[in-house]
């Protein structure tokens, strides 16, 4: 297998990776045969898989532009992935030139990409850690060098809880997080869930299956167990949501259905 020129040395490019294929759904160029095989393998189950990452990312922008609103300019995105058009620091920057992004992720082709995207501003890092260690996020230098954990933070932790088994503690690490950052500070979660997807529920874990396969299981939770990541935050209006039912920018706008698949929310710490 012929290894890309922008692919980083060390990385093993017969294992598929889940920010490589949500690359993929988004039309993106960063991605491998095997990520495209799995991700259209996923598709074959949930053809609407890239509609449900589209609705996400038009979600995160939103939040941003809420946050901004607000008066929190440092942000957290924690599972940030590969870079592609509209990223936060695109989005909060335009918004507020002065705003400040640290990127967060485990993948180290997201890693190498973001470092590439992200050399020239010196407002936006990406620090190379896992949501599983809270403190190795915190402490980094990347993060303690740029962002003042005594002023509010949005902590964005968009389409990355879903792949956090119960094993992994993913409560105790947003816990974790919750407690270093100042009051005022937001939390922005999305999350997958059969609640809302157009699909049987049987056929829906086809595409979860595919996850499964490829070691990164993808963990479907409930609305209750999603209102749970926002326990120690005040729940914002309109509450737990789907994607596109969170504060809208055109109500009128009929979205696809795979659009409503999974819930979102923004939270503020009091």
């Amino acid at each position: 297998m012929e290894r890309p020129a922008w692919a980083p040395q060390g990385i093993d490019i017969s294992v598929p990776s889940v920010s490589r294929m949500y690359d993929y759904y988004l039309g993106g160029s960063h991605n491998f045969e095997v990520d495209r095989e799995a991700a259209r393998k996923a598709m074959e189950f949930m053809p609407g898989l890239p509609k449900i990452m589209q609705a996400n990312r038009a979600f995160m922008r939103r939040a941003v532009h809420h946050a901004i609103g607000e008066g929190v300019t440092q942000f957290l995105d924690i599972g940030s992935g590969i870079p592609t058009f509209g990223n936060v620091h695109e989005v909060a920057q335009r918004a507020d030139p002065g705003a400040k992004v640290a990127y967060v992720d485990h993948d180290s082709v997201a890693v190498a990409h973001s470092r590439a995207v992200l050399e020239d501003n010196d407002r936006a890092v990406i620090a190379p850690a896992d949501l599983r260690k809270p403190q190795e996020i915190l402490n980094s230098p990347e993060v303690a060098g740029l962002l003042d954990l005594d002023r509010p933070v949005a902590l964005l932790l968009v389409a990355v809880l879903h792949f956090l088994e119960d094993s992994d503690d993913p409560y105790g690490a947003v816990a974790e997080l919750r407690d270093a950052l100042a009051p005022g500070s937001l939390i922005v979660i999305t999350h997958a869930s059969y609640e809302g997807v157009p699909l049987t529920e049987e056929r829906a874990g086809g595409a979860v299956g595919v996850y499964q396969k490829i070691k990164n299981p993808l963990v479907m939770r409930t609305r209750e167990e999603v209102t749970a990541f926002f326990d120690g935050y005040e729940l914002l209006e309109p509450g737990l949501v789907a994607m596109p039912d969170w504060r809208p920018e055109d109500p009128m706008v009929l979205e696809d259905p795979y659009a409503y698949s999974g819930f979102a929310g923004v939270g503020r710490k009091p």
